[in-house]
């Protein structure tokens, strides 16, 4: 605006500054404007992010007009809080009664799929301490009345014991629910046997059982086999004004699951391939250790991703049934309030 000089009559100052205003828009459907869209994508250190790590350092979200920035997180609910209060523009994790409750609030929209279990591979793991297990808590119906670490009530891991509790014959009153609000603290609960039992993805589940300090006693798929275990999600506002910018996002997002899938899950890119990608998420995951030792849990670790962002809407709604029943959320809050379906496949 300083350029415009304070000579000009209100007709020509008027027309100027029309221009100025019309070029992005012309700029921008050519797409070079977009190029530069800076935003700021939550994630976890875990192997089961890996479709936005693969996006990044190949290069999709650059393709997509993406500048991308991480903001990494210890647990969910932060994340929704970060997404509402403008901190961060996408997320990738698991529905908690805190993203529901914001939500609720018009603040955050689910707009696709992450990370689902699938019968016939390895996911989410049920594993105890050693001394739970030497003390004969050998698998998930010998958990009634132990301690089950979560992060926080109406976390994901809250979810998966009640799943696990309702199957085996009791209720979830019936485990000492323990939140220790951070993985970090989890594990080192669980290591130390201050807690008897947790839930968590394959690759640090494998990983602790590995080193014998906690053991495998099941896993969620035989509990939630259709479980939708992270969504990606935004604010409300950017899911309905920002439409070009998400879609990209999405696109670019869904490339990443695509090779991680092919590569880890399937197993059909082939070896080089496999180990390219490895070799990629270890940038982000187990990054302090040798590469020889966490290549095996992150590789160990693979779960499938949704391909093309696909969501699972009959299991969200599912849980958030689950979370209204156990008065976690408000129970007039819908589907269509959570979730905004016009942007991948649901199904």
């Amino acid at each position: 605006m300083r350029a415009v000089p304070l000579e000009l009559g209100g007709l020509a100052r008027r027309t100027l500054l029309a221009a100025l205003v019309a070029v992005p828009a012309v700029v921008g459907s050519a797409g070079l404007a977009s190029a530069g869209d800076a935003i700021k994508v939550g994630a976890l250190r875990f192997t089961s992010h890996a479709a936005s790590f693969i996006a990044f350092e190949r290069g999709y979200f650059q393709d997509a007009g993406l500048d991308v920035e991480f903001e990494f997180f210890q647990a969910a609910q932060p994340m929704a809080v970060a997404i509402a209060s403008g901190d961060i523009d996408y997320g990738i994790t698991s529905i908690t009664g805190g993203l529901i409750n914001l939500a609720d609030k018009g603040a955050i929209k689910v707009i696709g799929g992450a990370m689902h279990e699938e019968k016939g591979i390895d996911g989410s793991a049920i594993v105890v301490s050693d001394a739970a297990f030497k003390d004969g808590v050998t698998s998930p119906d010998k958990l009634k009345g132990r301690s089950f670490a979560i992060t926080q009530a109406g976390s994901s891991f809250h979810y998966m014991a009640a799943r696990i509790a309702e199957k085996e014959g009791f209720g979830i009153g019936d485990l000492k629910l323990t939140p220790l609000q951070k993985v970090p603290n989890i594990i080192g609960a669980l290591k130390s046997g201050q807690v008897d039992a947790w839930a968590i993805v394959p690759h640090i589940a494998k990983a602790l059982a590995g080193g014998g300090a906690v053991h495998i006693i099941g896993w969620v798929n035989d509990y939630a086999p259709d479980y939708q275990v992270t969504t990606v999600f935004t604010s409300a506002e950017t899911a309905a004004n920002e439409r070009d910018r998400t879609e990209r996002f999405l696109k670019a997002f869904a490339r990443g699951a695509a090779d991680f899938n092919a590569a880890l899950v399937d197993k059909t890119a082939g070896e080089a391939e496999a180990e390219a990608i490895t070799q990629l998420i270890h940038k982000y995951v187990y990054a302090t250790q040798p590469y020889e030792k966490a290549s095996v849990s992150i590789r160990n670790g693979a779960i499938r991703l949704n391909e093309g962002a696909k969501l699972n809407v009959t299991n969200v709604a599912d849980q958030l049934a689950w979370f209204k029943a156990e008065g976690l959320v408000k129970s007039d809050i819908g589907i269509d309030g959570l979730v905004d379906s016009s942007y991948v496949e649901t199904y």
